[in-house]
């Protein structure tokens, strides 16, 4: 094994914390801190709690992002401190500990340089996920389930606030659909890699003859509406049909037409919400789901004319971008990055970190590929 190298390792470690501090800007985060202290202060903020939610979810992000840099710095010239002390009194104990300290700085601004990856227009939003099961019959309505469970352990796990806004049983098992809302800042930014088709193989646990089954489910991450978004759908463009909610929920939920589902008539596109006891607060929170899959279908047609302007039209990486193995072996593999694993169950009960930076690195791979072919042009 090749002897550990200090002074390479620092050095890597403090030109990644410059290069992350230069993307992050400190100074403007203090700035951005302050203006969110005062508006967080301000008389009435509660007044409209959804907006006191955005602004004192924010501030705290932008505390954590402050804190974390602060932190790196100071580490990095405590570890430098530490190496110098071992070396000149020869002990091994405090080198050995010096050396974890870097590597242990080094992992952190790994993590710490995927945020500024996050650059996207949308990026900082809270997401919303739909989950949809695909071919398989009910071992893709399982499937969906499973995904559904995945990523609620990944949001737990993170301490994100999450809402379940809509569920389709399935009849057999699983479900047909599911919606969700992360509630969190750069939940859509990192999410947003998760879009894509999601393949199952396994023995099937609903076939009598234990053979096995390939299945699918679809799962489609979108941004949070805001107010300054201006997508206005007028009256004349949507259907609006009321029914009895299903599943669990008690009786009131159930015998009352509280569940709201809107169908945008122009592009077909279908929301349903069934989450809130209200209908009014059923079509509140499905006109802003709509609204944002608007949102993110006016983004994609201006990307796609700006490509075609350009004359650069490129096929996507396909339908299905991970596979889920559970047999004949065990792995989880994703087809755009090629990261695997063979810890199926904790990838399963959401530990899908090195999956969604591993995807965050790869988009922002191609952005730049994008960009440089349009430039050279």
């Amino acid at each position: 094994m090749a002897e550990f190298d200090f002074s390479q390792a620092l050095n890597a470690a403090r030109a990644k914390y410059d290069m992350i501090a230069k993307a992050l800007d400190p100074d403007a985060l203090r700035q951005r801190v302050q203006e969110l202290e005062r508006e967080a202060s301000a008389p009435g903020l509660w007044d409209d709690q959804g907006h006191a939610q955005q602004v004192t979810t924010r501030l705290s992000a932008i505390q954590g992002q402050l804190k974390k840099l602060e932190s790196a710095s100071s580490r990095l010239d405590d570890v430098e401190t530490l190496e110098e002390l071992g070396r000149e009194e020869g002990d091994q104990d405090t080198l050995t500990e010096a050396q974890n300290e870097v590597e242990s700085i080094g992992k952190d601004l790994a993590d710490m340089e995927i945020q500024t990856l996050l650059d996207g227009e949308y990026d900082e939003r809270p997401a919303v996920v739909t989950i949809r099961s695909g071919a398989g019959g009910v071992d893709a309505a399982d499937w969906a389930q499973m995904l559904l469970r995945m990523y609620l352990r990944w949001s737990e796990r993170h301490g994100y606030k999450t809402k379940v806004m809509d569920t389709s049983y399935a009849e057999e098992a699983g479900i047909k659909s599911a919606t969700f809302q992360v509630d969190a800042p750069y939940a859509y930014g990192r999410l947003s890699v998760e879009g894509g088709t999601h393949r199952l193989v396994r023995i099937s646990p609903f076939d009598n003859q234990g053979r096995r089954q390939t299945s699918f489910a679809a799962v489609e991450v979108i941004p949070l509406v805001e107010p300054t978004d201006h997508i206005d759908i007028p009256d004349s463009d949507i259907r609006v049909d009321t029914y009895c909610s299903s599943g669990p929920g008690g009786q009131g939920v159930n015998t009352t037409y509280s569940a709201v589902r809107i169908t945008h008539l122009p592009t077909n596109i279908v929301v349903t919400m069934q989450d809130e006891r209200s209908q009014i607060q059923n079509r509140a929170a499905a006109m802003a789901v709509l609204q944002s899959r608007l949102l993110v279908m006016r983004h994609e047609e201006e990307a796609r004319k700006k490509k075609e302007l350009a004359g650069d039209i490129k096929a996507s990486w396909g339908d299905q971008m991970r596979s889920y193995v559970l047999h004949p072996y065990q792995m989880v593999k994703d087809l755009r990055t090629g990261y695997e694993t063979s810890q199926t169950q904790a990838v399963f009960d959401g530990d899908i970190d090195a999956f969604i930076e591993a995807g965050i690195r790869w988009r922002h791979q191609q952005r730049r590929q994008d960009q440089a072919e349009r430039e050279g042009r």
